[in-house]
């Protein structure tokens, strides 16, 4: 066991009435960008770990959970991505995980936060593992819905990396069904998009149902799945969402033939086996899930905003 005596200890509030605690043994770096505080720390059991506003984004022990369970489903259910656009993702890890694709010819990174980017590149190079030098990928700093908005450009994959659409937030009104409509029309034909969407445990799940019911109205097919992440110490929401081809109908055969005919490098956490997983969402979410929809089908309880985000 790691001796005790040097570390700090920094408390993650994760909901009302509930904190997680993380030792620390060392800072690199605590500061505040013009849109949010940043933290780099290193962990006793995680190792490096980037905090944005307080928030745990992500471990160097597990980020490879998150990120194949971001990126790695859309690809695989588009099935030859050739172009793609990250909406943040500052860090890297998700152009990386995009550049993985033999097929993928461009990958554009939208983040608001230079400063992140610039501080993921000195402190967490192992994230993006040469992403930023790749030809294929070009990084763009800028407001991620005014470019996307503006670009007359299509996509076979895009990826919402962004933080959670909470008021003070600067990805808040990222999360609107009016910006979702603007999603799905920069989408190809067989197009997916995927976005991470908050937690997806038992007592904390209400801003996911709410996401999901979002996209419900403006996709054919809307996918909820989730991977537990340790570092979070929950289970991580996701919504993949096409209008053209359903996650639900791709087989563990399938997905394994796709994986090894596609990826470069055979992905640490997810394949065949760990899509039906992910997809198998537990019966206490599809209830609410389906009961958020009752809500909003019997007294309109949650008006969906067209410009200040969305309901919750």
């Amino acid at each position: 066991m790691p001796k005790t005596q040097n570390w700090q200890w920094y408390l993650e509030k994760v909901g009302e009435g509930e904190v997680h605690m993380h030792a620390t043994e060392k800072t690199f770096y605590s500061g505040e960008t013009k849109f949010q505080s940043v933290g780099v720390v290193q962990s006793p059991v995680y190792g490096k770990m980037l905090i944005l506003d307080g928030d745990t984004q992500s471990s160097q022990l597990d980020e490879f959970i998150y990120h194949d369970s971001l990126v790695m489903p859309a690809c695989i259910l588009n099935g030859n991505p050739k172009s793609s656009i990250i909406l943040g993702g500052g860090e890297g890890a998700t152009a990386r995980d995009l550049l993985a694709c033999k097929t993928m010819e461009s990958v554009e990174m939208i983040d608001i936060d230079d400063e992140v980017v610039v501080l993921s590149q000195k402190y967490l190079p192992e994230w993006s593992a040469g992403a930023f030098e790749d030809k294929r990928c070009k990084l763009v700093i800028a407001d991620a819905r005014k470019y996307i908005t503006e670009t007359p450009q299509k996509y076979d994959v895009i990826i919402s990396d962004l933080t959670e659409p909470l008021p003070d937030s600067p990805s808040h009104n990222l999360f609107t069904k009016e910006f979702f409509e603007i999603i799905s029309s920069h989408l190809n034909p067989n197009g997916t998009f995927a976005l991470q969407a908050s937690t997806g445990d038992v007592h904390n799940l209400e801003l996911h149902t709410i996401i999901h019911n979002t996209l419900k109205q403006v996709f054919k097919y809307t996918r909820s799945y989730i991977s537990r992440v340790p570092a979070y110490d929950t289970f991580w929401a996701f919504v993949l969402c096409s209008n053209d081809a359903d996650p639900l109908l791709l087989t563990e055969t399938e997905v394994d033939k796709r994986i090894a005919n596609l990826v470069t490098k055979e992905p640490k956490y997810y394949d065949g086996i760990t899509h039906k997983h992910m997809f198998s969402i537990p019966k206490y979410l599809r209830a609410a899930i389906s009961a958020q929809t009752q809500v909003l089908q019997d007294n309109k309880k949650f008006e969906f905003a067209e410009t200040t985000g969305a309901a919750f």
